[in-house]
């Protein structure tokens, strides 16, 4: 097998100015770590001559500090999309330094296909191994896929990968690789199981399209998950006890719980409380990322199956997963991000999904990506691809952010990326608003029934005096916004009343 050995300095030299970049991975994991710092440092070279440089980069959803951060910080990135956790990236988008395209993950693949996205120049994924059968190389992937085998396919240059030593090649076998059928009148996307395998454990590309293989021996910079809080432990009993409610009216049905987790430490602690409820049955994942919560579920029982798009785990316990890759054989599969997102498998399933709000309104609109409406976080990532398709679709979120200071329930979000429509419940640490079968006065009521009870007086106040405008939502449209311009103002969003908002 000739393929070139190169450095991450050589595959920088050969990406120029312009270049659309797609990268592989999903989050931290199974990202390349290499080749964009050395493309960083090639970029402040080129500024400090006085030429300009930047790409735009394509990833499967977030990635690790060594692309986003240091290409960043370099001010090297013209667009991004379609999903970052990375502050200073979120930083640079705030400042209109970088053009961000927020997207559902599941049409992220779809449009390189159809060439919305632009032409892929150069692909970059990470592998554990690399193999030649009968004229073609097979490339085995590390801890998470993304898009790399729509960026394999379609990079018009070539790819580079980045052989990482430091993942064990025990993960072969545990992906299970599968891009989507052009529209249109495409097949169905056969899986009517968790864990059911449709596609190859590899990537099969010509060696002649692998432009470079540069080695490295790099952990996943992933994030450490913080601890959990009594918000998160109450947020995770309220969860347990409304599946179980749902469970004994038969709304779902208990030998079938599949759930999808969103990501965060937010989303693992209430993972790890369900797990922790005796009376919650064991139960089956299908979700975009796995973190520690749900792993360490899986080695006892409480998990069944797992289908993830990553495994979003700490170095020491990725490390620790690799050493007994064997007993998840069978339970656990690694797929790409418009298959771990796509809609037709999350309704065929019957997935109940638990996904993180910044603030809800009163009348059940979630945002989940803006704060204060302008100021990006991280992106929709797979939220609306889960909440839209879902059987029950679930939001939870602490009642007050920045030491009760901020509501996270709102007379009217400042941004809505998802609607009622699609919104089943709204979990804080004091309930769950089940919005199901509810007028939107009805949802208001549950809503402020489980705002914090600093601002509880408040948001019935605003729903009474909105009132007297009648409709079917009731606002005063020079007032929905009141406690939000109050915390811009003040540093804090409880006013002391509506009368300077309220026009004659």
């Amino acid at each position: 097998m000739i393929i070139p050995e190169i450095t991450a300095a050589d595959a920088a030299e050969m990406i120029q100015h312009g270049d659309l970049l797609a990268v592989g991975g999903f989050g931290p994991a199974g990202s390349p770590k290499v080749i964009t710092p050395a493309l960083a440092k090639k970029a402040r070279r080129e500024h400090d001559a006085g030429h300009d440089f930047k790409v735009s980069i394509v990833t499967g959803a977030s990635i690790g500090a060594s692309c986003d951060g240091e290409l960043a910080a370099a001010k090297a990135i013209d667009r991004r999309l379609p999903f970052s956790v990375n502050k200073e990236l979120r930083t640079a988008y705030n400042r209109g330094e970088v053009q961000y395209m927020d997207l559902n993950l599941s049409d992220n693949a779809s449009h390189l296909r159809q060439g919305l996205t632009g032409e892929i120049t150069w692909g970059i994924i990470e592998a554990c191994d690399i193999q030649e059968v009968q004229g073609k190389l097979r490339i085995y992937l590390t801890a998470g896929i993304g898009i790399a085998p729509t960026i394999c396919r379609l990079a018009k240059k070539g790819v580079f990968i980045e052989l990482n030593s430091w993942h064990s090649t025990r993960i072969i076998g545990m992906h299970d690789i599968y891009e989507i059928e052009d529209p249109w009148f495409r097949a169905p996307v056969r899986i009517t199981q968790p864990i059911e395998i449709i596609g190859m454990p590899y990537i099969e590309v010509l060696p002649e399209h692998v432009k470079g293989v540069v080695h490295t021996h790099l952990p996943d910079e992933a994030r450490i998950m913080n601890d959990a809080t009594p918000v998160t432990e109450a947020i995770g009993r309220h969860v347990a006890d409304f599946l179980l409610w749902n469970m004994k009216k038969g709304y779902i049905f208990r030998n079938k719980l599949i759930l999808q987790s969103g990501v965060g430490s937010g989303a693992n602690a209430v993972m790890g409380a369900l797990g922790s409820s005796p009376e919650v049955p064991n139960f089956s994942i299908y979700t975009e990322v796995l973190q520690e919560e749900p792993m360490r579920l899986i080695q006892e029982g409480r998990v069944m199956a797992a289908s993830t798009g990553a495994l979003t785990l700490s170095p020491e316990h990725l490390q620790e997963l690799y050493q007994n890759i064997n007993a998840y054989r069978g339970r656990l599969l690694i797929r790409p991000s418009e298959i771990s997102n796509c809609p037709e498998i999350i309704a065929r399933l019957g997935i109940c999904s638990l996904n993180t709000a910044i603030e809800v309104d009163i009348y059940g609109h979630v945002n989940s990506t803006k704060v204060s409406g302008t100021r990006m976080m991280n992106g929709v990532g797979g939220s609306c691809d889960f909440t839209c398709n879902s059987m029950l679709a679930t939001f939870t979120c602490g009642s007050t952010a920045k030491d009760g200071k901020i509501s996270s329930i709102v007379p009217f979000c400042s941004h809505v990326d998802h609607t009622e429509h699609y919104v089943d419940a709204i979990v804080t640490e004091y309930g769950v608003a089940d919005l199901r079968n509810k007028s939107a006065l009805e949802k208001a009521e549950a809503l402020i029934a489980i705002a914090h009870p600093d601002y509880r007086p408040l948001l019935r106040e605003y729903l009474e005096i909105a009132g007297r405008n009648g409709g079917h939502t009731h606002h005063i449209l020079p007032a929905a916004f009141a406690m939000h311009d109050t915390f811009r103002r003040k540093g804090d969003m409880r006013l002391t009343n509506w009368s300077e908002y309220i026009l004659d």
